[in-house]
């Protein structure tokens, strides 16, 4: 029977053409690996197999043989429990797998044998889908929420690359991107946040596809959330359709085609579907989400779909010749033309191919760091946040896909770029490199990650307090590998009248425990610019640049070490006489500068003292052991530590009869001079508890 009339064809009709034989083939391969591994989610994929089966097979431009093909569309699994269904797909599209290196190898970046280790160590079919891991997969999702809010950051990077780099007859950039998402996702106030951002930005090559069946772990939706979704997505500004059955390709076919033919608004889609649909003897629709079916489930099912019943993981002949010649044709169609286009782009504008090339390489332009700037030494200095936006504007002028903004504090931050052509990036001009993402810490984190998957290079700001909406996203950019780059001023108790709620003490160790996260807490203004030489040479780790609100003095360099040992993460500022200390004073950003002070009175009271600047542990933990020896002597055991901020994490450094001058308390709300009276950071408290150390008053 041809494939166009079967459109909308019942599952259980025993003449099952090409087509449902291919959306059978996925739904009983998510079956079988989930009840191989006894663990994992069934329903979602055996329901929404047939839109994903439409989108890939009749939509999407990816070619399966060159997946990181830049032009090609994202499909984002925001419903990551659902995973089997994007792995499933993999396997049968024929993807192949590409290494770290980005070096395409020629096996498959699924295997049947991966499916049939669903959930298993090594395999490449993790319980979650996980970028890097699995070649096809365009993000690690999970947390819910995540994934569409990751897609709107692909969107937004793929209209400021179209913008920038397209020309007349070469349209370099153009992608599209969607994404599967559930009621969870919905729920999540992450989804909201970045689907209010993606409607004001009217992007318009995004498409959510919403799985509307009502379902969630703990039962019914009705339990929790009632809400009307098309009308709260209609009054963000997006293109809202509906699809009645998800099983009905003709219907799936007309709403895929509107969102390609809407060019002002983002699109959501909304399908009505059931969940394990074909499952007859199935009862408990919330076990269906969240449990594997059993095999005499399994085997009904099967009944259901026409398909042997003892099968295990089962591909009909002809299935991936289906796909090889929807998917793989069309998407190696579209990639062949666009690598002839380019090569034409190359000749005709040779500076604009090479910044895309470096971008995918996530290489630097030559001499991207020639115009840092050096601080003259100055008792008074400035602020970490006034260095930081200096040095920001000059890195950014020499490159150009360096692009960011804030949570609305950019006069704050002192973040905005301000150079020549910079510009504000909005719906009528998405070329510009500022970017205001609006009171939406949460949805920045994860749409800084989809810029920075798109190859662009992403910076996001905020207080430091703050870091905690930013977290679950931040965690995501260091499980991927990513060099997003956060930037956090008012970074402790400095931040004086705005009292506890604002004074962050518990987060800097916090961040310290996200493991790949690189933390920096710069000391003074050269730091601050050592720290951005730094972070721009990181290709597959997140950094975290965390600044003072409050002036710190600039260091005279003549007098103490060059602020270029910030790349070893600590080193000695100042040293006893013959590199002989009885005691080490080791601090991070402003509180540098008091133990400087301690360490110049205990000087002239012949107690030999070192001063260790310690901005990033992520950093000096990276050094060998005989760097970290040459900087705290295991010999010298009496240190003191100094940060406002809690202690944890210190007393690898400090030992366990070292003294720690930290937070102990939530801050409180008064000028900053009183407050570091308060709570003990003043250069007496330091000597004290030097001396204290040596056993002298």
């Amino acid at each position: 029977m041809p494939e166009s009339e079967n459109k909308g064809r019942s599952m259980s009709d025993s003449s099952l053409s090409l087509e449902q034989k291919t959306i059978n083939t996925i739904r009983t391969l998510c079956m079988d690996a989930v009840q191989a591994a006894n663990s994992g989610h069934p329903g979602t994929p055996m329901a929404m197999a047939p839109v994903v089966y439409c989108l890939w097979q009749r939509f999407l431009r990816f070619d399966p043989e060159d997946p990181l093909w830049p032009n090609r569309d994202r499909f984002v699994l925001s419903a990551g429990h659902a995973s089997t269904l994007l792995y499933s797909m993999l396997h049968l599209c024929q993807v192949k797998a590409v290494n770290p290196e980005y070096e395409r190898l020629g096996e498959l970046s699924v295997k049947l044998d991966d499916l049939r280790r669903f959930r298993q160590l090594d395999s490449k079919c993790p319980g979650h889908p996980e970028y890097h891991w699995t070649s096809g997969v365009e993000t690690t999702t999970g947390p819910l929420g995540q994934g569409v809010a990751t897609s709107v950051g692909m969107a937004l990077a793929g209209r400021w690359m179209g913008t920038t780099f397209n020309r007349p007859g070469f349209e370099i950039v153009g992608y599209d991107v969607y994404a599967l998402c559930g009621d969870g996702c919905m729920m999540e106030g992450i989804s909201g946040e970045a689907a209010s951002l993606a409607g004001h930005l009217k992007l318009s090559n995004l498409c959510w596809i919403y799985d509307n069946n009502h379902i969630t772990i703990e039962g019914n939706t009705a339990l929790a959330f009632s809400e009307d979704v098309a009308t709260r997505f209609i009054g963000y500004g997006w293109n809202v359709t509906r699809v009645g059955d998800a099983n009905n390709l003709e219907m799936l076919e007309r709403a895929f085609r509107a969102f390609k033919n809407t060019t002002d608004r983002p699109t959501l889609i909304i399908v009505d579907s059931h969940i394990a649909y074909g499952a007859p003897t199935k009862q408990d629709t919330s076990a269906a989400h969240g449990e594997p079916l059993g095999e005499e489930e399994i085997q009904a099912t099967k009944r259901a779909y026409g398909w042997p019943e003892d099968a295990k993981f089962l591909v009909p002949d002809g299935v991936r010749e289906h796909l090889r010649d929807g998917i793989g044709k069309r998407g190696h169609d579209h990639r062949v033309a666009w690598d002839a286009t380019f090569a034409d782009y190359r000749t005709k504008y040779p500076d604009l191919a090479d910044h895309l090339q470096r971008m995918q390489r996530r290489e630097l332009p030559d001499g991207w760091d020639d115009d840092l700037p050096t601080f003259p030494a100055d008792p008074k200095g400035m602020s970490g946040r006034d260095a930081s936006g200096k040095v920001l504007n000059a890195i950014a002028s020499k490159v150009p896909w360096l692009l960011g903004g804030s949570a609305d504090l950019t006069p704050s931050t002192k973040t905005r770029l301000t150079f020549a052509g910079a510009g504000d990036y909005s719906a009528t001009t998405p070329a510009g490199r500022n970017v205001h993402f609006g009171i939406r810490e949460h949805t920045m984190g994860a749409i800084l990650n989809g810029i920075s998957l798109s190859k662009v290079r992403p910076y996001g700001s905020g207080f430091l307090i703050f870091s905690d909406y930013m977290r679950p996203a931040m965690r995501l950019s260091a499980i991927m590998e990513i060099p997003v780059i956060c930037i956090f001023t008012h970074d402790s108790i400095g931040v004086g009248e705005d009292g506890p709620t604002h004074q962050p003490v518990e987060h800097l160790p916090s961040l310290r425990a996200i493991p790949g996260l690189i933390v920096v807490r710069p000391a003074d203004a050269n730091e601050v610019v050592e720290a951005w030489r730094v972070i721009m040479r990181l290709k597959h780790k997140p950094a975290v640049l965390i600044l003072t609100r409050q002036a710190l003095p600039t260091f005279d360099r003549s007098r103490v070490a060059s602020a270029s040992g910030l790349e070893k993460g600590a080193y000695v500022l100042a040293d006893a006489p013959g590199a002989k200390p009885a005691v080490l004073l080791l601090a991070s950003g402003s509180e540098v500068s008091l133990c400087l002070e301690a360490y110049e009175r205990l000087r002239a009271e012949g107690i030999a003292a070192r001063v260790v600047s310690m901005p990033s542990w992520e950093l000096f933990e990276q050094q060998t052991q005989g760097y970290k020896d040459s900087v705290l002597p295991p010999a010298v055991t009496a240190r003191v530590s100094v940060e406002q901020a809690a202690l944890f994490g210190w007393e690898k450094y400090i030992g366990l009869t070292g003294a720690g001058i930290g937070m102990k308390t939530f801050g409180a709300s008064a000028p900053l001079k009183e407050l570091q009276k308060k709570f003990g950071f003043t250069t007496d408290a330091i000597i004290a508890s030097a001396k204290s150390q040596l056993g002298k008053k």
